[in-house]
């Protein structure tokens, strides 16, 4: 899919919920930030791989922000509300199933307040990574979504994202290639240092989430907006040597033991889709 769709291709209107802490490094709860630079050589899966790790992109708990309609961008202070603290309590006993090698997450403070509990209950440290954090909507940062949608800009971020650049701040284009990148490599890191089979979280924000998705859909950007993420949905990507596969998209229940990757029956085909469509055993 191109740029170039034609108008049934086009997306409708939707209003996404964007939506804060600075990226200083480190968070309320002390985690220390671990960067990576994403210029120079990849460790690139040897040839005929089939240690794939899974990736379960988690995006934060309902915030204050959300439920005020405010596009929090990457404004200080923006928490969870009450219903996100209920959201953020129960996602360790929704993972209580998944085996975790790794947890990475956005600097901003929601997102720190959601894995907390997660957290607590594994003894699991959160690496930071500038790389998952929320789009720079510069002077849209605290703004109204209401008053932002009559704005020139806003049809082009619903229509044709890709060109869309936020005054004074990031845009959409260059998220998508940060949050990308950054997955990408992650992943290849997790996979080369837990070995096969590993599970890693990502917590991040709603269009970082949707970036990476259309990634693995291969769909193009400028129809990321058909893609729904609520907060503390879960969806989940397996990168393989040929192909990602998407396993599943804003999922809000309670059952997610499934994502446990299952023992290949054949060697070799991992990046292999089982045709006539997964058998569910």
């Amino acid at each position: 899919m191109t740029a170039t769709d034609t108008p049934t291709d086009v997306m409708r209107d939707t209003t996404s919920w964007w939506g804060g802490g600075p990226p200083n490094g480190r968070g309320s709860s002390g985690v220390r930030s671990r960067g990576f630079s994403l210029g120079g050589r990849r460790p690139w899966s040897r040839l005929g791989s089939t240690d794939v790790a899974t990736l379960i992109l988690l995006r934060h708990a309902r915030s204050v922000a959300n439920s005020q309609g405010l596009l929090a961008g990457r404004a200080p202070g923006i928490g969870l509300d009450p219903d996100g603290a209920a959201q953020a309590a129960a996602l360790p006993g929704r993972l209580s199933d998944v085996p975790l090698a790794a947890v990475h997450t956005s600097p901003l403070q929601r997102c720190l307040e959601t894995l907390r509990p997660l957290e607590q209950a594994r003894g699991l440290e959160p690496a930071v990574h500038d790389g998952l954090l929320e789009v720079d909507y510069g002077d849209w940062t605290l703004a109204e979504l209401g008053a932002l949608s009559t704005e020139p800009l806003w049809r082009v971020v619903q229509h044709h994202p890709s060109a869309a650049v936020f005054p004074g701040g990031e845009g959409l284009a260059d998220v998508h290639a940060r949050a990308v990148a950054t997955v990408r490599q992650l992943d290849r890191q997790i996979t080369a240092e837990h070995g096969p089979d590993a599970v890693w979280l990502a917590c991040t924000h709603g269009d970082v989430i949707k970036s990476v998705l259309a990634d693995a859909l291969g769909i193009h950007l400028d129809s990321f907006q058909r893609i729904v993420v609520e907060p503390c949905s879960v969806s989940v990507v397996r990168y393989t040597e040929l192909r990602p596969f998407v396993l599943r998209v804003n999922d809000q229940g309670d059952a997610l033991g499934g994502l446990a990757p299952k023992p290949q029956a054949e060697p070799g085909t991992s990046s292999d889709a089982v045709v006539g469509g997964a058998t569910g055993g």
